[in-house]
């Protein structure tokens, strides 16, 4: 029996995939120690972050993935939690 996918589930499929893929090339270039190895794991890394957000939005563009609007005071908020976290590194 043939099992018909949407197009809604190929692209959350598709998205899982490309979440799964980040995380385990960043994993793998936190732990390589030749350079030139972790350089080319950090290219396919951009590279999968590039295809993750075209899936992305190609899915909040379908109304496949709503996401609100961010509130201007929470993001003050946040900019100014952040900025004072870098300051103390």
């Amino acid at each position: 029996m043939q099992e018909n996918y949407t197009e809604k589930e190929i692209l959350g499929d598709a998205l899982a995939s490309e979440k799964a893929a980040t995380e385990n090339y960043n994993r793998l270039a936190n732990e390589c120690a030749h350079q030139g190895l972790r350089d080319a794991i950090l290219d396919c890394l951009d590279k999968e972050h590039e295809i993750q957000v075209d899936v992305f939005n190609k899915m909040h563009d379908m109304g496949y993935y709503p996401t609100p609007a961010a509130q201007d005071d929470k993001v003050a908020q946040l900019k100014q939690k952040f900025s004072q976290t870098a300051t103390m590194l």
